[in-house]
């Protein structure tokens, strides 16, 4: 079971729990998780957390550029490892956004055929989680009672809760600032004409794609 420690994971850890079936729950730190995520996920005791090889800030130097929405790298690196052979259960759903509209409830991984996903609450609506939850007094991470609205890697390039987001985590996005300015290499000087000017630019959820990305992927851990 992949578990990100978001509702929808806390809703379907508890089934799994409730199904009686034989399962073990995996969460994969990414170094850039908001620290009361990572509480939560702590506190469950049948959720085994690894731990990366490299941490954001290496992976994006060593890739020489930061993960934007066309090249989210970070994702595959970080978080998609595992689960070779087995079925993977996962708390996407269809209403989460376009690209999840069409997933199917069970499908083949793209990278590893011998991998498949299981999505078994794929068609419920925000509602019936929240529902759920709290019909079943299920704890969940208290940042929903903040407004969040979804959780996941702080700065995700997803996001765009930037402004809110640099405020509650400065350490985080001070790191994210480090790491992207370490990128500034002879492409971006191409079109930036300082290290400040490109970290704005990364910063920008309408900014235009300005450096090449790597094909679309498919991805499932968007909380």
């Amino acid at each position: 079971m992949a578990y990100s420690g978001g509702k929808d994971s806390d809703t379907i850890l508890n089934l799994v729990r409730m199904s009686g079936v034989k399962y073990d729950a995996h969460h994969h730190l990414t170094t850039c998780d908001p620290p009361e995520l990572v509480q939560h996920v702590k506190a469950q005791p049948d959720v085994v957390i690894g731990r990366p090889k490299m941490t954001m800030w290496e992976l994006i130097v060593k890739r020489q550029m930061p993960p934007r929405r066309q090249a989210r790298f970070c994702c595959q690196e970080l978080k998609e490892g595992g689960g070779s052979g087995r079925i993977v259960v996962t708390g996407v759903r269809w209403g989460e956004s376009a690209r999840r509209s069409k997933r199917r409830m069970v499908e083949a991984c793209m990278r590893d055929k011998s991998k498949h996903y299981f999505h078994p609450i794929i068609d419920w609506k925000d509602t019936e989680v929240w529902d759920f939850i709290r019909s079943n007094n299920i704890e969940y991470c208290k940042l929903y009672d903040e407004g969040f609205k979804r959780l996941g890697c702080v700065l995700c390039p997803m996001t765009r809760d930037v402004e809110l987001q640099m405020k509650r985590w400065p350490q985080i996005a001070r790191a994210w600032e480090r790491a992207v300015k370490k990128t500034y290499n002879s492409s971006a000087k191409k079109k930036f004409k300082s290290a400040e000017e490109y970290w704005q630019w990364w910063l920008d959820r309408d900014r235009p794609s300005m450096l090449k990305a790597d094909d679309d992927q498919m991805m499932f851990f968007e909380d």
